[in-house]
C-alpha cells in the first residue's frame, strides 16, 4: 500500500476578525501520493490557497490533522515547522517573495545557507543556470522582470531538492507566454527531482496537466461528475 506524502483528516480552519468568526476550510479529508501532481481549483474565496498553506504548515488548523511525510504538523512549534519546510518542502508564491536586498544568487543560496550547506553558492549557481538565469545571478529582484523573478523563486524552491513542492498561483502575475514557460519549468523540474507537486490555480489548462484535480467551493471539497469527495 502506498503511503501518502500528505494526508489531511477532517481539516478545518476558522479565523476571527472584526466581523466575527469566519469558517474558511470545512472538514476536508484527502491524501496526496508520492510523485503525484495535484491541482487545487475553485472560485476566489473557495479556500484553495488556505488549504495549501495548511499543507505547508504555514497556517495552523483549527481542528483536524495534517500529516506530511509521517509528521503531524499540528504538534510542531514554529521553529520545528520552519526546519521541516526547509528540509522537505519548496514553496512558490504568486508574488515571488524574494528578498529585495539580495541578488538572485543570494536569494537561491539562502535556504542552503540556513541549513549549513558549505556548497550553498555553488549549488545556487547551478540551479540558476538550470532555470536559464546564468546571466542574471548578480541582479537584484527590482532589476528582474516578473518572469525572471519567478524563475529565481522556482530555483530557490527546488535547490534543496524538496520532497513536496507547493505552488500558489505561480503564473498569476505573469503574461501568457511567460507563464507558459514557467509552467513547463515547474513540471519538468519537479518531475526530474521526483517531487510531489501541489498547486493552486485558476487556469483550467494548467490544472489539466496535473494527475488529479481537487475542486473546492466555500471551503469544502466539491463533488464532480462520477466523483465522490474523500
Amino acid at each position: 500500500m502506498t503511503v501518502p506524502v500528505v494526508s489531511a483528516e477532517l481539516l478545518s480552519l476558522s479565523l476571527t476578525g472584526n466581523a466575527g468568526k469566519i469558517d474558511i476550510i470545512h472538514d476536508i479529508t484527502l491524501d496526496v501520493l508520492p510523485g503525484e501532481t495535484l491541482a487545487l481549483v475553485g472560485p476566489s474565496g473557495s479556500g484553495k490557497s488556505s488549504l495549501l498553506m495548511l499543507m505547508g504548515g504555514l497556517e495552523q488548523a483549527s481542528s483536524g490533522r495534517i500529516n506530511a511525510l509521517g509528521h503531524d504538523l499540528s504538534t510542531m512549534s514554529e521553529d520545528q515547522l520552519a526546519r521541516f519546510r526547509r528540509k522537505h518542502m519548496g514553496i512558490v508564491f504568486q508574488s515571488f517573495h524574494l528578498i529585495p536586498n539580495m541578488t538572485a544568487l543570494e536569494n537561491v543560496a539562502t535556504p542552503l545557507e540556513l541549513a549549513g550547506d558549505k556548497q550553498a553558492f555553488q549549488r545556487a549557481h547551478d540551479e540558476l543556470e538550470i532555470v536559464g538565469l546564468s546571466h542574471r545571478m548578480g541582479h537584484y529582484p527590482s532589476e528582474l522582470s516578473g518572469g525572471e523573478q519567478q524563475r529565481v523563486a522556482l530555483a530557490r524552491a527546488l535547490v534543496t531538492r524538496p520532497t513536496i513542492l507547493l505552488a500558489d498561483e505561480p503564473t498569476g502575475n505573469l503574461d501568457g507566454a511567460t507563464g507558459a514557460a514557467i509552467v513547463d519549468l515547474l513540471f519538468n523540474l519537479s518531475a526530474k527531482h521526483g517531487a510531489t507537486l501541489i498547486l493552486v490555480t485558476h487556469a483550467a489548462d494548467l490544472a489539466k496537466r496535473c494527475d488529479r484535480t481537487i475542486h473546492l467551493r466555500d471551503g469544502r471539497l466539491e463533488a464532480q461528475p462520477n466523483e465522490t469527495p474523500t
